[in-house]
Order: C-alpha cells, then structure tokens, then sequence
C-alpha cells in the first residue's frame, strides 16, 4: 500500500486554467493510455471540463459549495453534498459551474473495456478484493491501514495496485466519527 497526503502531491495547472489537479496514482505509472487514474481536482472558476474518449469517470466533492457539471441534452448535475460520487462518461464535453465559489473533488478515471470502478463512502472496515486495485481517502476521524501501518487523517489515505495485498489485509476506522471514500477498481470482464 502507498500512503498520500492530499497537501503534499504536486499540483499541476489545468491547460484552460480553471482548476488544478493533484495526481494520487496512475497505472500504468507514467502512461497516457493510463488503466486507471485517481487525482484530487481543485476546480477554481466556471469553465469547460475536459473530455477523456474512452473513459468512465467518478467525480466525488470533497470540499465548497459543489459544482454544477452539465451537457446539453444529456444531463445536469449539482454536486452539492460531500462524499456523494457521480459517475459519468469521460466522452462528454461537459460545462462546470462553481455556484458557491472554488471546490476539491476526488477524481477516479478507469479506461473502458479495461476496468471499473466503484466509489462509495465508508464508515466500517475495508478489506480490498484480490486482484483488485483502489483507494481509501479520509473524509473524517482517523483510520489505520493494516495492523502497523500509518494512522490516516482527514486528506490522507492509501491506494494500491492489484498485485498488492493491503497490510493486514484491511483499512480500519480507529475512531466512531471516521468515513471514507473508497475507489474499488476491478479488471473488466
């Protein structure tokens, strides 16, 4: 398992400048035809949000007031509600409004026909299925992955390839105020 801290990844600027993103992980590492992708995207201003052929997209806010994303005749979304996922089609050419000012959210991208991912907020133990890839974000209270590894803060949390096992074989909540997000991503097939 790989530990991050939402602070301390690089952020990078959007090309339309609208927003910067801040990579958790991207398998394979380094490629452009990435399998599967988690970032944390702060979106600063209204603006056009980047299409990705061939991708399934999972946008979750974590921080604001949300972020209205629309295509016209398609659909119109405001993501209002904090650890709420949304899953869409990287296809779309998609328009975000930020009707309460700058917000974060947690970004997972998987390659259609490669993978799938499901997120969802957890409060209990998380033990990763075999063979399974994924990522634990703490949204609130305090975690542990595995019996010795670090304790998770809100912002922080582990990701791991599908070859990997989680230490202990689990993410555990340590205090009765803890959720999380958890990206299951799963081979396709």
């Amino acid at each position: 398992m790989h530990h991050f801290d939402v602070e301390t990844l690089t952020a990078g600027r959007w090309r339309n400048d609208g927003g910067a993103t801040r990579q958790i992980a991207s398998r394979p590492a380094g490629d452009e035809d990435f399998v599967w992708r988690a970032s944390i995207a702060d979106i600063d201003r209204d603006g056009p949000f980047s299409a990705f052929p061939g991708v399934d997209r999972t946008l979750t806010l974590l921080a604001g007031d949300g972020v209205r994303l629309s295509c016209p005749g398609v659909f119109d979304r405001l993501l209002e509600r904090a650890g709420e996922p949304f899953a869409f089609s990287g296809d779309l050419a998609l328009a975000a409004e930020l009707p309460g000012g700058a917000c974060r959210v947690l970004n997972i991208m998987v390659r259609r026909g490669r993978a799938t991912a499901r997120v969802e907020r957890v409060t209990g133990r998380v033990v990763p299925p075999a063979g399974h890839a994924g990522v634990l974000h703490v949204l609130g209270g305090h975690w542990q992955a595995g019996t010795d590894g670090p304790v998770l803060a809100p912002g922080q949390g582990v990701w791991w390839d599908a070859d990997a096992q989680a230490p202990g074989g689990a993410v555990a909540p340590l205090s009765p105020d803890a959720t999380a997000l958890w990206a299951d991503v799963a081979p396709a097939g």
